[in-house]
């Protein structure tokens, strides 16, 4: 026969374990970095061009590193038509900053990156969803770590279009 106490301490274990494996997979993202999205125009008609406007927040004294890499990724949209689906540091002419010989990137600029609205676009209220990549640096305790935080904002399609200026 089994000893009450071992056999607590066994479903006490198994049920730790089923927990960890249940909701691990639901925790959240680095959240070193904060990202505050918006779209301008807010509200938006067919055809518009628009942009989304990003503002990065990094934790105290922590950097982001230019390389390896930093990327802006943006999900499938059949709504927002966007120059490519991956923009870089480089693709969107942010500051570098070198302290101490090491370089790093500017945060202190909203990142601008301009769309134009789809002319087959519902007239409705939209989510654009993204992800930003990164490796963020901490000088003070030497250390680096690649990372990613998601991003996602709200916006609004009239049923109306654009009229366009035509060249002649």
């Amino acid at each position: 026969m089994i000893d009450g106490g071992v056999a607590l301490r066994k479903l006490t274990i198994l049920f730790f374990f089923i927990f960890c494996f249940t909701f691990l997979p639901f925790a959240e993202e680095d959240d070193t970095l904060k990202i505050e999205a918006s779209v301008n125009p807010k509200n938006l008609s067919r055809g518009q061009e628009g942009k989304v406007i990003l503002k990065l927040t990094l934790v105290e004294g922590l950097t982001i590193n230019s390389q390896p890499f930093f990327t802006i990724e943006f999900s499938p949209s059949e709504v927002l038509v966007f120059a490519k689906k991956t923009f870089t540091d480089s693709d969107l002419e942010m500051e570098i900053l070198e302290e101490m010989g090491e370089e790093h990137l500017s945060l202190k600029d909203p990142i601008e990156i301009p769309f134009t609205v789809s002319p087959d676009a519902a007239g409705r209220r939209q989510r654009l969803e993204g992800k930003i990549n990164y490796f963020v640096c901490s000088k003070e305790e030497g250390w680096c770590l690649k990372s990613s935080s998601k991003f996602s904002v709200s916006f609004s399609i009239q049923a109306t279009s654009v009229e366009k200026d035509l060249p002649f």
